[in-house]
């Protein structure tokens, strides 16, 4: 205790001093910031196999996995997308993107050709792709949910991020591990700057594979 000009001050000890011995601690770890946000294609793969064996609308759900991730599709996009968007002879889907991006058309694979065919044998009068058992259009919270459901019984990790954005992120960077050029991967998802689509070219490991040959 002291007295400085008639003020009493209480000089309580450090916490990092023992016995008049400064302790040593080592420095705080910081915990990272940077969760993943994308799904793998292996996770992806779990998603759609999971929707194939179970619920009641498995094939609806399954085409709701694909499109979102082989288009890249932001949730609103997908439950949005009618069957005038897609023509199955001309195996091509026309993407009309939000957030004024660019629209623009996807060729369908096998596969989407074959399931979107049994689905639209479905329900031959719907105006919508994906429909509720009410008959009334997808609602993006009705997607989330359903992608939930999946990942429980995927059962994939709790730390797994399983949301629509998730999917429209794992297109992004398999495409761009596929080598897919900048320029090319952002008209493709629908971006105003090519900005948006350095997110997933710039941690690709294929941009880099000729600098050093064997």
């Amino acid at each position: 205790m002291s007295n400085i000009i008639g003020l009493e001050v209480r000089c309580e000890p450090s916490p990092n001093v023992v016995n008049g011995k400064v302790r040593s601690q080592p420095p705080r770890r910081l915990k990272s910031t940077k969760a993943r946000k994308h799904l793998e294609p292996a996770e992806v793969g779990a998603l759609m196999k999971a929707a194939r064996q179970s619920g009641r609308y498995h094939l609806r759900d399954e085409v709701a996995v694909m499109l979102t991730y082989r288009h890249g599709l932001r949730v609103s996009e997908l439950v949005s997308l009618k069957w005038s968007q897609i023509d199955l002879t001309g195996a091509t889907m026309y993407v009309q993107r939000l957030k004024a991006g660019q629209p623009t058309q996807h060729p369908l694979r096998r596969v989407e050709l074959v399931l979107l065919g049994k689905l639209r044998r479905q329900q031959p009068d719907a105006a919508y792709v994906l429909m509720s058992e009410r008959g009334t259009p997808w609602t993006t919270s009705n997607f989330r949910k359903v992608l939930q459901r999946l990942a429980t019984v995927a059962k994939l990790a709790p730390d797994v991020p399983v949301n629509p954005h998730a999917l429209r992120h794992a297109c992004g960077f398999k495409l761009a591990a596929s080598g897919v050029d900048t320029r090319g991967l952002s008209h493709y998802l629908g971006h105003r700057s090519l900005q948006s689509t350095e997110l997933y070219t710039a941690q690709s490991a294929a941009r880099f594979k000729d600098f050093f040959r064997d």
